[in-house]
Order: C-alpha cells, then structure tokens, then sequence
C-alpha cells in the first residue's frame, strides 16, 4: 500500500481559514491560487521555487485533482455568443 497522501488528504476546508475556501493542508495557500499558477503554464518547479517553497509538487497535483473532482460534479453552463 503506498504511503503517498491522495488529494483529499493534502486539501481541506476549514470555515476558520480564508472563509472556508480550499487550502493546501496546513498551509494557508489557497487552491484557486495555485491553479491560476497552472492555468498561466508555470511548471511545479517554479511553483514552488517562485511562489510557493512550502508546496511539494504533491501539493499541486491535489490541487489539479481537486479541481478536476469538482468538475465532473457540477454542471457548468457557458453562454453562447
């Protein structure tokens, strides 16, 4: 059995932290900023180096799975222009 954590135990929601939106587990960084990170094409490495020496690479991918969890279980609607 691997002793490597799964994305739900690296992000929690905690009312008490930053109003209860995602964070990397104790740590205060947030999920959607991370992502937006991902989102601009920054590697992990520079994640890390950059913004966040805190995060493992681990950390990131939790967030990618977090988001990518939360996406097959809403429906999002876009508007047609």
């Amino acid at each position: 059995m691997s002793s490597k954590k799964t994305y739900k135990e690296r992000i929690v929601i905690d009312p008490g932290i930053h109003f209860g939106k995602p964070c990397v587990a104790g740590t205060r960084i947030l999920v959607e900023n991370v992502l937006e990170l991902v989102q601009e094409n920054i590697p992990f490495s520079d994640i890390i180096e950059k913004y966040y020496p805190d995060l493992e690479i681990e950390d990131i991918k939790a967030c990618v799975g977090y988001a990518t969890d939360l996406t097959r279980s809403e429906e999002i609607h876009f508007e047609i222009a």
